[in-house]
């Protein structure tokens, strides 16, 4: 198995930025009950624009649980608040990592 990252980018609706970090906790629960889930990165750039990194141990791993997570959580505060046009989610296995 060859470690992989999530690498996934959005925005946010209006007026749902202040609470938003806060309320990644139930995903972030989530993720962390999930075969092969390692870490998660989160973070937001200067053109507001967020980023969020998930190392998993395997692509497997990764993107069954894409493909489970807005059925089970989708309805989260966290999730609600992302503008659905802009997500952008990519998959890379992992080549040098210190």
């Amino acid at each position: 198995m060859t470690d992989t990252l999530e690498i996934v980018t959005f925005r946010l609706k209006p007026g749902t930025e202040a609470g938003f970090v806060a309320s990644n906790g139930l995903v972030s629960d989530w993720l962390a009950r999930q075969p092969g889930f390692l870490s998660r990165h989160h973070g937001r750039r200067e053109d507001g624009t967020w980023v969020d990194i998930v190392r998993w141990r395997s692509m497997e791993q990764a993107r069954a649980a894409a493909d489970r997570i807005m059925a089970e959580i989708g309805d989260s505060e966290a999730l609600q608040a992302i503008e659905p046009a802009s997500v952008d989610m990519s998959h890379a296995e992992i080549a040098l990592s210190r």
